[in-house]
């Protein structure tokens, strides 16, 4: 059924478009109702409106509090145009039907977003005439049409245009289901800052997160599953769902996965030209340099097997000589803050990479909450973004303070790295960082030190230089520093790295073999530090 637009209800907090909008559908001669500051930018415009309280006769009051919440106006709203009680009413009362309901509400994810705003700010931009009056709307969408987003603005004319000034109930019925991700969204957002206002009083603390307008994937993990991805436009920082994708195939869920882990390792290595290389959510490669060019070298030689097919993120705009370092290599796609006009140039000549660039500045993760889903509920956390609690070392062999740079840099590669994990990290130049050998996502530690982290070590050395020696690579080896993410449950790791020519070690304690551990270090001169924070990575 179509149903014409004869009269409109405009209140808007977001101004944009909306002028544009009102003089289409006056040109359309619809009857324009508006309130306080709509009204005002309507009128200054030229355009005939009518004050809302002219229509219901009642002056908005408490400060603009109660000006739409009235029977007029939600009568005109909800009134089905098909039922004889509902027009008789509507006669006994003399009430006039609204059309078309164009509101978007107060800015509450904005103004909470703001540093240092406070709560009886926080609940003024709490909207409650602007959630009733588009949730009646959309409950009606039979015959109301119910926008709520600009960008739906120009739609809306030009169906009316299409259906001599109506629209069609298919097309009312998309703007409506879309109410009610909005309002789901926005309460869902005062819930969750205002939990927050309560968090130290220790009451049971909700976490209520809504999103509207998934984009649908190609598939999903495997090409049997279907998949979306929705947005949050709320987010503060960098992230991998808010990227522009400025040349390539569309994104895949893998893409995407992988491009998360990506983004997130290397945002701790921001402030340093600095490159994360993830195949299957691994750092396969990671690494820093002087340069970003020389830090992706650095990067990809950590693994250069499995950095085919990978997906890389770096901390700095991607010059020329950086472009070039993917020359004859295949990579899924490259992230960054940024391109020079002749290094995206020369990266669009390859076709099946995706390039794509942050919205939002490189910088540390910030404190937020994770969401895992399980079959049957959510598991809810807060994100990993720190490094260490302290650094305390109890073996007889001092830790080299030289090295202490080496280590951290190692536990940011630990800590993004699949538990159980070993990495092998190198200082390949003065100041500079690089993963040698990573072992992941083992069952038992000593594998993944034994088996993966090392031999991957050695492997690598033999790549690099074809001719070094045994002594050579025992050499290198024991300048590195091997980074575990979660304590030593048993002495027999240090066993393994002590026969693979450790002489440096970082792990969390906290076994309850502690001392274990300790004496196996001074058994074989092993300086080991403890950081007091595990980075269990499930």
């Amino acid at each position: 059924m179509n149903v014409k637009i004869k009269r409109a209800l405009l209140s808007v907090s977001d101004k944009a478009g909306i002028i544009d909008f009102a003089r289409h559908l006056h040109e359309m001669e619809v009857e324009l109702l508006s309130t306080g500051g709509t009204a005002k930018a309507i009128r200054e415009a030229g355009i005939e409106v009518k004050d809302v309280s002219e229509f219901t006769g009642f002056p908005e009051m408490l400060d603009g509090r109660v000006k739409t919440l009235t029977p007029q106006v939600h009568a005109g709203i909800l009134y089905m145009r098909d039922n004889e009680e509902h027009i008789k009413t509507m006669i006994e009362y003399e009430l006039g039907q609204i059309d078309l309901v164009c509101v978007n509400l107060y800015p509450f994810e904005e103004t909470i977003a703001r540093e240092g705003v406070t709560l009886p700010e926080a609940i003024e931009q709490i909207d409650i005439g602007g959630p009733t009056m588009i949730r009646s709307a959309a409950k009606n969408m039979k015959f109301v049409t119910v926008v709520t987003d600009p960008a739906d603005y120009a739609q809306v004319i030009r169906e009316m245009k299409e259906n001599d000034g109506a629209t069609t109930e298919d097309f009312r019925f998309i703007l409506g289901q879309k109410v009610y991700a909005r309002a789901a969204q926005y309460n869902a957002a005062i819930a969750t800052y205002l939990a927050e206002q309560v968090s130290e009083k220790k009451l049971a603390k909700p976490f209520v997160k809504a999103y509207s307008d998934g984009t649908e994937l190609r598939y999903g993990e495997n090409a049997h599953q279907k998949a979306w991805l929705y947005k949050d436009m709320d987010s503060r920082e960098a992230t991998i769902a808010l990227t522009e994708v400025l040349h390539g195939k569309e994104m895949s869920y893998n893409n995407y996965v992988d491009g998360d882990g990506a983004l997130e390792a290397v945002k701790d290595l921001s402030g340093k030209p600095g490159v994360a290389v993830i195949k299957h959510t691994n750092p396969c490669g990671y690494a820093t340099g002087e340069t970003l060019a020389e830090a992706f070298e650095a990067a990809w030689a950590g693994d250069p097997v499995s950095a085919f097919g990978s997906v890389i993120a770096v901390t700095q705009k991607i010059d020329m000589a950086t472009a070039k370092c993917l020359d004859g290599r295949f990579v899924e796609a490259i992230i960054a803050p940024g391109y020079d006009e002749d290094a995206l140039d020369h990266l669009m000549k390859k076709k099946n990479l995706r390039i794509l660039k942050l919205k939002k500045p490189m910088g540390k993760a910030l404190p937020q909450r994770m969401v895992k889903q399980i079959n049957g509920g959510l598991l809810v956390q807060d994100v990993d973004t720190e490094i260490l609690e302290k650094w305390e070392v109890p073996t007889k062999a001092p830790f080299d303070e030289t090295k202490k740079g080496l280590a951290l840099f190692g536990i940011a590669a630990a800590k993004h790295t699949k538990s159980n994990a070993i990495v092998l990290v190198q200082e390949y130049k003065a100041g500079q960082f690089r993963v040698l050998g990573m072992g992941a996502g083992q069952p038992n530690r000593v594998d993944a030190l034994r088996k993966l982290s090392v031999s991957k070590a050695v492997e690598n050395l033999k790549t690099e230089n074809p001719e070094i020696s045994d002594e050579e690579i025992t050499k290198v080896i024991s300048e590195c520093v091997f980074v575990s993410e979660a304590f030593f449950p048993f002495a027999d790791s240090i066993d393994a790295a002590h026969e693979m020519g450790a002489k440096y070690i970082v792990q969390p304690g906290g076994s309850i073999r502690d001392d274990e551990v300790i004496a196996a270090c001074n058994k074989y001169g092993i300086a080991m530090a403890l950081t007091s924070m595990r980075h269990f990575k499930h």
